[in-house]
């Protein structure tokens, strides 16, 4: 595990008001790369500042991290020295809008396309 003082935040589209005042670098980061990371830490040195469980599901279905009950704290600011992983969704709306007929007959429109991202950020100052 990486000798870290801080722990490793994690954070969506709702939490980036976290890195408002200082100086950060940031590095997109494929899936592979973000669960590399996230398998350096233990448990307790993960904290998760969101609340959304789509972001979760994410980390999970798509990053392939395996459940691990990550500790919720609200954070206002990163500390200098201190590492974030940024889970990021795209929302588009949808150039067609096919309908499908779902297991129980209802029919349902696609409205949106969504993309995810990730970012790796570092406060510097």
């Amino acid at each position: 595990m990486p000798e870290k003082k801080e722990p490793l935040l994690l954070l969506d589209n709702s939490t980036m008001y976290v890195i408002g005042a200082g100086d950060y670098h940031s590095t997109n980061l494929t899936f592979e790369e973000v669960k590399a990371i996230i398998d350096m830490y233990s448990t307790e040195d993960i904290l998760r500042c969101f609340t959304d469980r789509a972001t979760e599901e994410v980390l999970h279905d798509f990053v392939g991290i395996e459940p691990r009950n990550f500790t919720y704290k609200p954070i206002r600011k990163m500390r200098v020295g201190q590492d974030a992983i940024a889970v990021k969704l795209y929302i588009t709306p949808s150039e067609t809008q096919p309908e499908v007929e779902a297991s129980d007959g209802v029919v349902a429109k696609k409205i949106r396309n969504v993309y995810v991202y990730c970012q790796y950020i570092t406060r510097t100052v």
